[in-house]
């Protein structure tokens, strides 16, 4: 496989971890499967057998006296499909420990970033860690963000990003692989974690999933254990009823077509998440159903999430999806301040729905070209 990391940059990180005595993996908000697998497999990876080329003690993620502790921290709950996964049950969420979790990255000595590269994506953690000048490693696979602390050459960061590859899962693999001393050992564990992230972050390989050695990853981590058809059951077919519903209720009464654009839009108020009982993860996919008709090149998907105490506006989270070359990453980025992938991205606005239509509907002329 093509050592695409740059291995001096690995050789470091194998050095800061092995003087690491407190590690703190972080990832963002509302983590999907690539956020979890990536973090979960960097917590298998260090406190498995494969940690003892860095000298490291095997601990919980809760950590333990003496030795090294690692420590996993999500900004918010994850969706329940989720917990099946390897330590998923152990993982410290910020929302619901805040003062422990405040004293974790306090204390930390080095941090380990999955799936983000901007600290605003994992506030309030971010502020948190930005004000701890330990060292921070990063596996992305989304465009730097400037001007920020993990993008700042004064702050000690070494950064792994591949932007052109499927997820950060993919970039985690690579790191490992690129450790001589764990070629081809991965554990059941890791494999596990890194297939989900795979799987989730290409739509089952539907996106961002060109690059052949793409499936030379996914065929090593299937030898290493990963069983597809089990973690593919686990994932996709364990939804709760409230969540089927749900799904049918938005495409049946909120989904809209613009017929000369080849554009599907989908919102959801809060109020109509209420009627659903809606849980975290229960829209998960759902931007991607309006691709499956013939005449929809490109899907958007606006969900809000009522205005917190002591705030007056609603946060609108919005998803794009695309086909083939059509990219949604600079629509999403100048205009919802988010980003992503050329066909997969993300963003958000404050204010309300009908807001948020308006600027959609001003602003995708100017990014969508008839056809």
């Amino acid at each position: 496989m093509t050592q695409i990391l740059n291995q001096e940059h690995v050789n470091q990180a194998a050095e800061w971890l092995r003087s690491a005595q407190k590690i703190v993996i972080l990832t963002h908000m509302a983590p999907d499967g690539d956020a979890m697998g990536s973090a979960l497999a960097m917590y298998h990876f260090l406190t498995g057998l494969q940690s003892s080329i860095f000298n490291l003690q095997s601990s919980s993620l809760e950590g333990r006296s003496g030795g090294v502790r690692v420590t996993l921290i999500t900004p918010n709950s994850f969706p329940a499909f989720f917990n099946w996964m390897p330590g998923a049950d152990k993982v410290c969420i910020y929302e619901s420990a805040p003062q422990k979790c405040d004293e974790i990255i306090a204390q930390a000595d080095l941090f380990i970033c999955t799936d983000f590269n901007d600290p605003k994506r994992i506030n309030p953690a971010g502020d948190k860690m930005a004000a701890n000048p330990a060292p921070k490693i990063v596996f992305d696979h989304h465009i730097l963000v400037p001007d920020t602390p993990l993008s700042n050459p004064q702050t000690p960061v070494l950064m792994f990003s591949l932007p052109s590859s499927s997820s950060a899962c993919e970039v985690v693999f690579r790191f490992m692989s690129q450790l001589s001393t764990i070629n081809s050992q991965l554990s059941t564990e890791i494999a596990t974690c890194l297939y989900t992230g795979l799987m989730t972050d290409t739509g089952n390989f539907s996106y961002n999933s060109t690059n052949c050695e793409l499936y030379e990853i996914v065929a090593e981590l299937i030898r290493a254990g990963a069983r597809k058809d089990e973690i593919y059951n686990a994932v996709f077919n364990q939804y709760s009823v409230d969540k089927v519903r749900l799904a049918g209720y938005a495409l049946y009464r909120k989904m809209r077509i613009y017929p000369e654009y080849h554009l599907a839009l989908i919102t959801l108020t809060a109020d109509e998440l209420d009627l659903y009982h809606y849980q975290t993860g229960d829209t998960e996919g759902l931007v991607n159903e309006p691709l499956q008709i013939a005449s929809v090149h490109y899907s958007v998907f606006m969900r809000e999430e009522r205005a917190k105490p002591g705030t007056t506006r609603s946060r609108i989270r919005i998803s794009f999806r695309s086909q083939g070359d059509r990219p949604v990453n600079v629509w999403a980025s100048e205009v919802f301040h988010g980003g992503g992938h050329a066909n997969a991205s993300g963003g958000e606005m404050f204010g309300s729905i009908p807001q948020a239509v308006r600027l959609f509907e001003q602003s995708f002329p100017k990014y969508i070209k008839k056809e």
